[in-house]
């Protein structure tokens, strides 16, 4: 028989069958022989074909083939460095959820998403949400340490904005939202509506709470975010896809603090940042990396403000493999 896996508990599957049922299944030990790196040869939403087998009264299912696959997304496995960590197969569309605070959504991690994304051909939509929750009073005066002018800081939705702006321009769709007021919540239902849609983000960020509000139904477990820390505690063991009324389907993942990227070359993760990607063909040196050449188109328009600054750390992070930084560093937004 042939099916689509629904859920993974990293030994047995969850497999929703062509006649519509779902059957508890293993995989057949030779899979693990094939030379494959990932931690989980199987994952949510790959299509297998599967035989039934009978254990007394218990019926089994066995994965004999795992269709190929039209694009998965992936991250460094987090015990194994060495190894990854396929979070979802045939994916039509990601939403990151992204939150200013409780927790803070960085753009190092925002940038890594969307380059493992753009690497597999997966659209991303941008969901900010808890715009509920943010301020947008008058922002404090500063004084500039080195001309003396006064500066107003940014208020919380200032950032909000800001970030938006930031990544529309680049060509990324993005939404505020609130999962807890229901804020654009229609549009994220019409944006998933015939399709695969996958939730990504940190713990905290409130991919439950989302899931919730879109179909109440699904009653997925939420947790408040940590005092202590300002992080969101785990709520999603296991990536789990749902069906949901309106016709699509919703694949919830574990939150991740951190996201490695895997499997690229440093020669093309360049092509993998739009605004990078379009400006490389006015670099001197055909296999220009950004960084140190001479004339290099990308550093020019950093420089000129052309380019994000936080998108070109972003980059310089990536390709120099530096997997501790950008766990911590905030974005750095321009005083208005």
């Amino acid at each position: 028989m042939t099916g689509i896996v629904y859920r993974s508990t990293g030994s047995w599957y969850e497999v929703k069958g062509s006649d519509g049922a779902f059957y508890s299944c293993r995989i057949k030990g030779k899979f693990r022989l094939k030379g494959i790196k990932s931690t989980n040869p199987v994952a949510v939403g790959d299509i297998v074909d599967f035989d039934i087998e009978k254990k007394g009264d218990e019926e089994i299912g066995i994965i004999k083939v795992i269709h190929e696959r039209d694009n998965y997304i992936v991250r460094k496995s987090v015990n194994l460095s060495k190894q990854t960590h396929i979070i979802a197969a045939n994916v039509d569309q990601l939403f990151l959820l992204v939150t200013l605070n409780n927790p803070p959504t960085f753009t190092s991690f925002i940038d890594r998403v969307l380059v493992t994304a753009e690497a597999y051909q997966i659209p991303v939509i941008l969901a900010f949400n808890k715009v509920d929750t943010y301020n947008d009073d008058q922002g404090d005066v500063m004084i500039d340490p080195e001309s003396g002018e006064e500066l107003l800081t940014m208020t919380e939705l200032d950032e909000v904005r800001y970030l938006m702006s930031l990544y529309k321009s680049i060509g990324y769709e993005c939404i505020a939202i609130s999962a807890e007021t229901g804020k654009n919540i229609d549009i994220v239902k019409e944006k998933m509506t015939n399709k695969t849609s996958m939730f990504a983000g940190h713990s905290g960020a409130g991919k439950s709470t989302l899931a919730n509000a879109i179909e109440p139904g699904l009653q997925l477990k939420t947790k408040q975010i940590s005092e202590q820390h300002k992080q969101g505690q785990h709520t999603t063991t296991f990536a789990e896809m749902f069906d949901l009324d309106f016709g699509a389907r919703l694949i919830d993942t574990p939150g991740v603090k951190g996201f490695g990227v895997v499997d690229m070359e440093k020669e093309e993760i360049g092509d993998y940042f739009p605004e990078i990607h379009e400006l490389k063909q006015d670099c001197k040196f055909h296999n220009c990396m950004h960084i140190e050449e001479p004339k290099c188109a990308v550093k020019e328009a950093v420089e000129n403000g052309e380019m994000v600054l936080s998108r070109y750390e972003s980059y310089v992070q990536i390709v120099n493999g530096d997997e501790d930084n950008y766990r911590q560093d905030k974005h750095q937004l321009p005083q208005s």
